[in-house]
């Protein structure tokens, strides 16, 4: 057999790195060491075609072959290659592609039957960001569990069938019935005002960007849904209230995403109306067939079996492919996303974006791109959004005509991986699970990942980590080291704890936060903030049996993160290390800048200077 290497993370084997533009020239170069005559091929195949284009491969030098080409139509391509020699007499065949896992870097040869190929990513268009987006730290507030800014913490816009918890302190709880639906909803009174009064103390934290979960009218707290797309929920104010926190977000340079629900809405919409909870019997599309609205809904048996979000009857699904509906949602000059933007809101998060034909997300983003002001799109997507199918076809959220960037879930579970589960997953298989990101997202849209410890899906990041405060300390310096931008789920900063939903919707803990967690997180914001690396710079991964690096660079900058993932302390300076998507050796030179350096379990340590 002969000897073959190809990396698809080093500039020699494959230039540029990751995803290409469409029409973008690409150079593939592999070494085939031998002296039987070696033809070697490039088969790249685009997504969803059965046959491969064969591209011949051009010795150059030293047993290494290239070619170059480039693909006029943007998507997803697979490649690999096969190798033909004369071996034994007779004309012997071999093929590289990835490895088992899929992911990029080196790969390993395989019999043609069981070539796992590498992914390559072509984009129409290179997506862009806000400027105070980029570089920039966001911060998740679920409204209802914030602050209270009205005066003596009085409650408005009470709800029929709620209750209101006794203290601040109290543990969410939901009151269900027999058949695990709630049938009470829990409120603490947090408020636009609230928001609005704690802006001093999230411009200390250093936060540049709020993302607010659903802030319109609805029965429920999570207001996922959603009763009326354009009224502010009253027991979170008034539209005024809306307008003065904007205004004042905008005089401290910070912005607001707001979270677009358009999949589905409440059964006690004016929308759809099931129980005639807040509208009349001549409202809603659940209570009249002749309802404006009823085209909206694909009933099964009128009026009480319908089409609904994973089956949840609270949540009717929204046909998306309804003209009325989309010029309602982002169409018309009046549509729910013209009204809000209008007012100033500087961006928007799309709930489960999955479930949004990419019609629909394309309507959205060309309604913000007529606005002067850039505006920013996220996507609520817990994969790997470059590969992502949805409904049995393959999503083209990447390719520059959708979304700006995707809430970076993977990244939290490779977090995870390491602290807690490095006895079930080598370092080495997280470390490439996080390369192949950026390796199959286009730049800027690796780099508008929203990336998160927790939000109000998952578990408290401190609960997550079994309350060890070493780890979660961990786990900050790695969520503030991966590109992309950070955002802090509110409260995870003070300390709090708790399981899923409710338990991760506690009220902020004022007054009892955690002061080391608090001025940790509030470190690790400032710190990115004033570096040039942190927000800008390109990412190299590396680590041992014991170690995981994450190295940042620009032309001018370094910043270096190591952090023992072992029970034992480490001396830096007697440890070797392996790095990826290392092209200038960078990791070799900083890890002797730190080589005196000790380290106890799970503790990190960081560093920046000058490139040299």
């Amino acid at each position: 057999m002969p000897n073959i290497h190809y990396d698809s993370w080093i500039a020699r084997y494959k230039q540029p790195f990751g995803a290409i533009a469409k029409d973008q020239a690409v150079t593939f170069g592999i070494t085939v060491a031998s002296q039987a005559n070696p033809q070697v091929e490039l088969l790249l195949r685009k997504d969803g075609e059965m046959s491969a284009t064969s591209y011949q491969m051009t010795y150059k030098e030293a047993d290494f072959y290239q070619v170059t080409l480039s693909l006029e139509q943007a998507g997803l391509y697979y490649y690999y290659f096969k190798i033909e020699l004369d071996e034994n007499g007779q004309r012997a065949c071999y093929f590289y592609g990835a490895d088992y896992d899929g992911y990029g870097g080196p790969g390993r040869v395989s019999a043609g039957d069981n070539i796992t190929a590498y992914q390559l990513t072509c984009y129409q268009t290179e997506v862009t960001a806000p400027k105070w987006y980029q570089g920039g730290v966001c911060y998740q507030i679920f409204p209802d569990r914030f602050y209270n800014g009205n005066p003596n913490q009085e409650i408005t816009g009470k709800k029929k069938n709620s209750f209101i918890y006794a203290t601040l302190e109290d543990t969410p709880y939901y009151i269900k019935d027999a058949k695990g639906e709630v049938v009470r909803w829990d409120f603490f009174g947090g408020n636009l005002k609230g928001i609005k009064a704690k802006i001093p103390y999230l411009k200390e934290l250093g936060i540049r960007g709020l993302y607010l979960n659903p802030i319109f009218l609805a029965t429920t707290n999570h207001r996922y849904d959603t009763n009326d797309f354009m009224e502010i929920d009253p027991m979170l104010g008034t539209s005024a209230d809306f307008k003065d926190l904007l205004d004042e977000l905008h005089r401290n340079g910070m912005y607001l995403i707001l979270d677009g629900v358009f999949n589905h809405v409440g059964k006690d919409s004016k929308y759809f109306n099931a129980r005639k909870l807040y509208y009349g019997a001549d409202q809603g599309a659940a209570q009249d067939e002749n309802s404006p609205y009823y085209s909206w809904f694909k009933f099964t048996h009128y009026p009480d079996e319908y089409a609904s979000w994973w089956g949840v009857k609270d949540l009717p699904e929204v046909d998306k492919a309804n003209p009325d509906y989309q010029a309602y949602i982002y169409g018309a000059k009046d549509s729910v996303i013209s009204k809000w933007t209008n007012l100033g809101v500087d961006g928007w998060r799309l709930d489960v974006a999955d479930e949004l034909p990419e019609y629909f997300i394309e309507g959205i983003r060309k309604n913000l791109d007529g606005f002067a002001n850039e505006k920013l799109l996220l996507g609520e997507v817990w994969e790997d959004a470059s590969n992502k199918i949805a409904h049995e076809a393959r999503r083209h959220y990447v390719e520059g005509s959708e979304l700006d960037g995707v809430m970076n879930y993977p990244l939290r579970k490779c977090i995870l991986d390491l602290l807690i589960n490095s006895h079930q997953r080598p370092i080495w298989s997280v470390a490439r699970e996080l390369m192949s990101l950026r390796e199959n997202y286009p730049r800027t849209f690796f780099f508008n990942a929203l990336n998160n410890l927790g939000t109000h899906d998952t578990e408290r990041i401190l609960t997550a980590l079994g309350n060890d405060e070493r780890k979660l300390i961990a786990a900050y310096g790695l969520l503030f080291m991966f590109p992309g931008v950070p955002c802090i789920y509110y409260g995870d900063e003070a300390g709090l704890t708790g399981g899923k939903d409710p338990l991760n919707r506690a009220f902020f803990p004022w007054g009892r936060e955690n002061l080391t967690i608090q001025k940790l997180v509030k470190k690790w914001v400032h710190r990115h903030n004033d570096s040039e690396a942190l927000q800008k710079g390109e990412l190299i991964i590396g680590g041992n049996d014991n170690c995981f690096i994450i190295l940042r660079y620009t032309e001018t900058k370094l910043a270096f993160y190591v952090l023992n993932l072992s029970q034992q302390t480490i001396d830096l300076g007697q440890e070797s290390f392996a790095f990826d998507h290392d092209n200038h050796n960078l990791g070799e030179t900083v890890v002797k800048q730190v080589a005196t350096t000790q380290l106890q379990p799970f503790e990190g340590y960081f560093w920046q200077g000058n490139r040299s």
